[in-house]
């Protein structure tokens, strides 16, 4: 018991234990930073696009942003979300049936709404790469004109 108090506090180990961690922390930070500029320019240029298939065909469509995962995540959140909206108003139907309404109904309009625009903008952001790789492929397509 010698050098710790009763709780840990205070002790020569809960320091080091501390200085451990900060050391971790920068060398985890470094790493991440040599990792993800290694995997950037050797996996994801574009020399390799198309280049792997299976799992590592997936894994570069995923890291290169080629399937957005972000409307599936977004469609599972609005039902969680609504879901818990509906059954929490009913908490409030022995205190206010008005105010019960007021959440259940505007409450789940409001948080549809709220999912409505995330989806527009995911919707954009498709449509306009479609139309990027669309105009991409008939200037490919068609010969340059000489004047």
């Amino acid at each position: 018991m010698l050098g710790k108090s009763y709780y840990g506090y205070g002790s020569s180990s809960s320091i080091d234990s501390m200085i451990g961690s900060s050391v971790w922390l920068i060398i985890a930070l470094v790493l991440a930073i040599v990792g993800g500029i290694l995997v950037y320019f050797l996996f994801l240029s574009k020399k390799n696009e198309g280049k792997f298939k299976g799992f590592l065909g997936w894994l570069y469509d995923f890291l290169s942003f080629k399937k957005m995962f972000l409307e599936a995540l977004l469609k599972i959140t609005y039902l969680i979300l609504a879901i818990y909206v509906t059954l929490s108003s009913f908490a409030l139907i022995g205190t206010n049936f008005f105010i019960f309404l007021l959440v259940l109904i505007l409450g789940n309009v409001l948080v549809r709404v709220i999912y409505e625009f995330s989806l527009i903008l995911l919707v954009i952001c498709r449509n306009t790469t479609d139309i990027a790789k669309n105009t991409s492929k008939k200037s490919e397509d068609k010969p340059e004109e000489k004047e």
